[in-house]
């Protein structure tokens, strides 16, 4: 079948929306058609090379959606024709990541699926980005990345739950376990980071700090739970000193939602020294490196990583939802910007701006 798509072609250059050709699903995959797709930074990390995907261009960008399910293939019953879903990491359900409760990866997450693309353009395969490729009307993935939701959720807040909104609240829900009258810092107060800080206050958090140099930030940061604000630029001498002195020698909890070394060092640096827990969320460069003192660690802090929060798509994906559609998360203010796939470039640009928090397509 045909689909509109935006395609990117080679690093660095702007996305072209073309008709593109989508294979019907072989066994154990699924064709959805999406209803919205948000730009999430991640993606413009692929598009500026920044980090190697997979099989590399042309490649299809577009993994934080929602949709349909249209046509299941052979073998395929954890969705039905009709289905709601929203696509997620990879949850196969059989390997040895799956089977343990010490993780959220799944052994599929590490195979190339674009050796399989369902996708081409005249002639040319299109590699599916994390193997889904949702910056097209229609799409085939594997039905293990697939979670069906309920169908009373609108599309144009549901795709907000294939990565930003699931990745920041459940980096503070889940893999953090946030206790109760804690003390929390966030680095970055963009479509992750403003999610960190709303789990952090439905955790019961007693102060949270959110840090960003764009003071309009503010604003958004204290709507979602901050009980503080600070701008880097607007504090005199040392920012680890000034953050650790408001905590108290050091926050409980500390978060990077960003994706910048320097950051993450910092965020580091201000948990506390005993028993601080900082998560690193944020993706770097794949040739940036992270510097630290091993006496950082020894003498008790710990940290750690949250690939998509540390969530299970199938279990935290259904329960996040009902917390929207309940009135206990606050997903409407977030979503700032729906534009038709024909602008999508401008939507990347309204990004780079630090305008706006989430921004999606629609064809």
């Amino acid at each position: 079948m045909k689909s509109k798509a935006a395609i990117a072609f080679e690093v660095g250059a702007p996305l072209q929306i073309e008709m593109i050709d989508v294979d019907p699903p072989q066994r154990g995959e699924v064709l959805i058609e999406l209803k919205a797709t948000g730009l999430c930074h991640s993606d413009m990390h692929a598009i500026e090379g920044h980090w190697n995907f997979n099989s590399g261009f042309p490649g299809l960008m577009g993994h934080e959606g929602a949709g349909v399910v249209l046509e299941v293939g052979p073998g395929v019953t954890r969705v039905k024709p009709g289905d709601h879903v929203v696509p997620f990491i990879p949850e196969c359900g059989d390997c040895a990541c799956c089977r343990s409760d010490r993780t959220n990866n799944c052994e599929a997450s590490f195979v190339d699926a674009g050796l399989t693309s369902r996708f081409s353009y005249n002639g040319r395969r299109i590699h599916p980005f994390l193997g889904l490729g949702l910056f097209s009307q229609y799409s085939v993935v594997r039905d293990f990345t697939l979670v069906p939701v309920r169908k009373d959720a609108p599309f144009d807040r549901l795709f907000y739950f294939g990565c930003g909104a699931t990745t920041g609240l459940s980096s503070a829900l889940f893999k953090a376990d946030i206790q109760p009258g804690s003390s929390v810092i966030v680095f970055g107060l963009g479509g992750i980071g403003l999610n960190v800080v709303q789990g952090a206050r439905l955790a019961g958090a007693a102060m949270i700090i959110g840090v960003d140099i764009n003071p309009s930030r503010e604003e958004m940061a204290r709507r979602m739970g901050a009980t503080d604000f600070v701008n880097p630029r607007s504090v005199d001498g040392d920012l680890v000193g000034h953050l650790n002195e408001r905590t108290g020698g050091g926050a409980d909890f500390t978060f990077e939602a960003i994706g910048n070394v320097n950051l993450m060092r910092q965020a580091f640096d201000t948990a506390h020294f005993a028993y601080g827990t900082c998560t690193i969320i944020g993706i770097a460069p794949d040739a940036d490196l992270l510097a630290l003192s091993p006496t950082g660690l020894i003498t008790g802090r710990r940290l750690q990583g949250a690939a998509m929060g540390g969530a299970r798509g199938m279990v935290h994906i259904p329960q996040l939802v009902d917390l929207m559609m309940d009135g206990k998360l606050d997903i409407d203010s977030l979503v700032t910007a729906h534009l038709p796939v024909e602008e999508i470039n401008a939507g990347y640009d309204i990004q780079k701006r630090g305008e706006g928090i989430r921004s999606y397509v629609t064809f």
